[in-house]
């Protein structure tokens, strides 16, 4: 199932968030990705303020640990490298993630949206998608970039913050 819920005002539309956060308990992927131009962080800011968490910065905590692994092993090491520094996050809470640009390194030659996902098959997971939301396409990186991805975005749940004008 696809759900989309637009959040014009930002921070200020949390409830509607916490609300989405409550409903995906009984489906499959209790993934929810915030999407959007701006806004994505101060959200999940304010809602790790809310459910007293605190966010998992990708970018820094697996770039440290994908630096003393041999490069030879960094692709296959990501998944099971972000599963160990998840484990423990949060307790029974969300877990909340952010800056996932390392996970699109075309070196690691993982799928950045179903490295994702697997972290949602057993807990709910909040994370800010670094790229967009075009004609229900989740987008990273323009076309020819090394970076670039492009998936349908069936099957997952999409928050989206504010949209600049």
């Amino acid at each position: 199932m696809t759900y989309a819920f637009a959040s014009s005002a930002g921070v200020a539309n949390l409830p509607a968030l916490e609300q989405l956060i409550g409903d995906i308990n009984d489906l499959q992927s209790k993934l929810i990705l915030l999407v959007g131009r701006s806004g994505k962080t101060r959200l999940l800011r304010a809602l790790a303020r809310r459910l007293k968490v605190e966010p998992l910065n990708v970018g820094v905590t697996l770039g440290r640990r994908l630096a003393v692994t041999p490069v030879s092993n960094r692709g296959f090491a990501t998944t099971e490298l972000l599963r160990e520094l998840t484990d423990n996050v949060g307790g029974n809470s969300p877990l909340l993630l952010d800056n996932l640009e390392v996970l699109f390194e075309p070196s690691l030659k993982v799928n950045p949206l179903n490295v994702t996902r697997l972290l949602a098959h057993s807990r709910r997971v909040i994370a800010v998608w670094p790229g967009e939301l075009r004609n229900d396409r989740l987008t990273y990186a323009g076309m020819g970039h090394p970076e670039h991805r492009d998936y349908s975005r069936d099957g997952i749940v999409v928050f989206e913050t504010a949209q600049r004008p």
